[in-house]
């Protein structure tokens, strides 16, 4: 695929900082390719501003579906799609539209030890005809370095009336054995259970642990969620999404997703900041800022 622009002109190896905005023969697969000197990258992908990749300490840190479509025709199974305006099921269709739209790239940046690309949704006449009809502005400013993956949201008010919404980072984790994984950072949090229909539920255990389907929303969780799995380590710090959506599909479920692989959910977890428990409501020239700085802490050496 032709590259279009490069912030570092005939350098997109890991021995320099790089920001490659590439095309595929149609718009839906046209991307940004991060790149920093030592070898940790990442992939955006303007339909949905989707990241698809992340590779830090010579391990790629996110899951994507073997089955999952790249070609613009419906959202991106894996990595990390945007929900906004709307999590879940309700006037809009399932998450909102952020995740099916494509969105502008706005600029790029390679400098020192860390890449920078800055993306942009903004209302047009389909968002306007719907059942969110507002104007606004939704920046995504994603920074890469050796470690770490920031992923924040500037979701801005331009309309004339105050709007609500809810706003999600769908990230899914790869890790090397769901059976071994687990996620710290969530104890004495009160959760609803999707799957069993229940609320209100304390989270008990210092390590939370997967053995089935499990569909979460832990509210107001209070500081750093770790995903970890041997010595793989992802800290997750958040920024205005007071909470967590933990959730796999588990064999039963994922055998009924055209575009997840029957046995994939042993290697993925989601674990997804947000704001979802209650909706966050804009003024007129309103701004709110929110999104995750994720940070891998296992040994150099660690594999996926």
């Amino acid at each position: 695929m032709p590259l279009l622009a490069d912030a570092n002109p005939g350098s997109l190896s890991a021995a320099a900082t790089s920001v490659a905005h590439v095309a595929g023969a149609d718009g839906a697969t046209e991307r940004v390719v991060l790149r920093c000197p030592d070898g940790a990258s990442a992939e955006v992908y303007l339909y949905g501003a989707t990241i698809t990749s992340w590779k830090s300490r010579g391990a790629e840190r996110l899951f994507v579906s073997a089955l999952a479509k790249l070609d613009g025709s419906r959202p991106i199974r894996g990595g990390i799609p945007l929900v906004f305006p709307q999590f879940g099921p309700g006037e809009l269709p399932q998450h909102g539209f952020a995740r099916t739209r494509k969105w502008e790239l706005v600029s790029t940046e390679a400098r020192g030890i860390s890449a920078v690309a800055n993306l942009e949704l903004r209302d047009d006449e389909t968002t306007r005809a719907s059942a969110w009809p507002y104007a606004f502005s939704l920046r995504y400013t994603i920074t890469l370095t050796a470690t770490t993956l920031s992923a924040i949201m500037k979701i801005e008010n331009f309309d004339d009336r105050e709007f609500s919404f809810t706003a999600l980072q769908h990230t899914y984790f790869g890790v090397p054995d769901i059976a071994a994984t687990t996620v710290t950072g969530l104890d004495g949090c009160v959760y609803a259970d999707k799957v069993r229909g229940t609320t209100g539920t304390t989270e008990d255990r210092a390590q939370v642990t997967v053995a089935a389907n499990e569909d979460r929303v832990y509210a107001d969780v209070p500081g750093i969620v770790t995903v970890a799995c041997g010595n793989q380590r992802v800290r997750i710090q958040r920024f205005n999404f007071k909470d967590i959506v933990l959730w796999n599909p588990w064999a039963a479920k994922a055998a009924e997703m055209s575009d997840f692989g029957d046995s994939e959910y042993k290697n993925m977890i989601c674990v997804e900041p947000g704001a979802v428990v209650e909706r966050v409501t804009l003024r007129p020239a309103q701004m709110l800022s929110c999104g995750q700085l994720l940070t891998v802490e296992d040994a150099a050496d660690a594999e996926l």
